[in-house]
């Protein structure tokens, strides 16, 4: 969907730094800072927030109806708007943008939080998949990752070399990034000599396992210029999904992101900033490819992917997407960026997948 009346911006973005464990927080604790970041940037209170929406997941913490408890860390004074959805927190923004499109509220906080450390996400994230004929085989998400990348090493589309070339250039560029977990990396020879964790994908090529919390602001027209000098328009968002079951698709695409781009205006015009939800190294290459993004070898003006580092550096399951989202719209907030694209991706290899367009003000 492209805006086309009343524009909404970010206007406000905060993020933990992301670790490896934070067994001594609760999900209250660790959502609770990132919540007071945002409104003291703008200056809001509770009770100037017109929408609130939260994105998380029951089955990593264990226990129903979890993000109940963490609506404590928004207070429960005064009464609020309150949504939730059991996706990353990319969706939940969709949501409030779609609540400020259609002029049911004029700000909105959205938030998504994730605690991966407590158990086995590999096989938490196996609850996704079809329950009658996929999921009682407990194929975990890096041995689903293996499969995608073997599809597309067979394709002739990349290699294991380039592949590790990869993950150095996020961790490397994660350096300059203080939230990321993993920041900087060894040369590609070296990561090359390390074990396979499942072949053909050895540990650089995964994600870490990420807990982590994320917030944002969304406001419209001339209230998100009062909050912030230089808002982030969302000039389209959309997302689109594909087959529940990874047999019957082409794993060597990912025609629901092209089309998700293609709905957000993403080739209206260039983008000089892409932030990928990328969490295999292979995906990025998948994504690359269906959002025409241009590496700078064939002339053209490259786009800088994952500046930030990307999953590949931090992957707080539930969050990861939204801060691609806000890591877009903070270059653009610091004059870095002119025209950004951020992705999510929710599901196995690449199932679901939400992308949007952010501009800065326009002279």
């Amino acid at each position: 969907m492209r805006s086309t009346q009343r524009d909404v911006a970010v206007v406000a973005f905060a993020q933990t730094v992301h670790r490896r464990s934070t067994d001594q927080l609760s999900e209250v604790e660790l959502v609770l800072p990132v919540l007071h970041d945002v409104l003291k940037q703008t200056g809001l209170t509770t009770d100037r927030i017109g929408f609130t929406c939260s994105g998380s997941s029951d089955y990593l913490a264990g226990r129903a109806f979890s993000f109940t408890m963490a609506l404590d860390g928004v207070g429960a004074w005064p009464p609020i708007s309150e949504s939730h959805v059991e996706m990353d927190g990319a969706w939940a923004l969709y949501e409030a943008w779609v609540k400020l499109r259609t002029g049911q509220a004029d700000t909105a906080l959205v938030y998504s939080y994730g605690k991966s450390s407590p158990g086995s996400v590999r096989d938490v994230l196996t609850r996704q998949l079809d329950p009658y004929t996929l999921a009682p085989l407990w194929p975990d998400a890096i041995a689903l990752a293996a499969l995608q990348t073997q599809a597309v090493i067979d394709a002739g589309l990349t290699d294991e070399r380039a592949l590790a070339a990869t993950a150095v250039r996020s961790r490397r560029a994660a350096e300059a990034n203080p939230h990321a977990q993993l920041r900087g990396s060894a040369g590609v020879d070296e990561l090359l000599e390390q074990p396979y964790e499942v072949r053909p994908l050895r540990r650089h090529d995964c994600p870490p396992i990420s807990d982590g919390a994320v917030a944002v602001i969304l406001a419209v027209g001339d209230t998100a210029r009062a909050l912030h000098p230089r808002p982030a328009w969302i000039r389209g968002i959309d997302h689109r999904i594909e087959a529940h079951q990874p047999g019957v698709r082409e794993l060597t695409e990912s025609p629901s992101t092209r089309l998700a781009a293609v709905h957000a205006g993403a080739f209206d015009a260039p983008v000089d900033t892409a932030e990928l939800h990328a969490p295999f190294s292979v995906q990025e290459l998948i994504l690359r490819r269906a959002l025409g993004l241009s590496d700078g070898s064939d002339g053209d003006g490259a786009t800088e992917v994952n500046p930030s580092g990307g999953a590949l550096a931090a992957n707080p399951v539930m969050a990861a997407g939204l801060i691609r989202i806000g890591e877009a719209a903070a270059r653009i907030h610091r004059g870095e960026s002119r025209r950004a694209l951020a992705h999510a991706t929710s599901g196995p290899c690449l199932q679901q997948n939400l992308v949007a367009v952010l501009e800065g003000e326009q002279s």
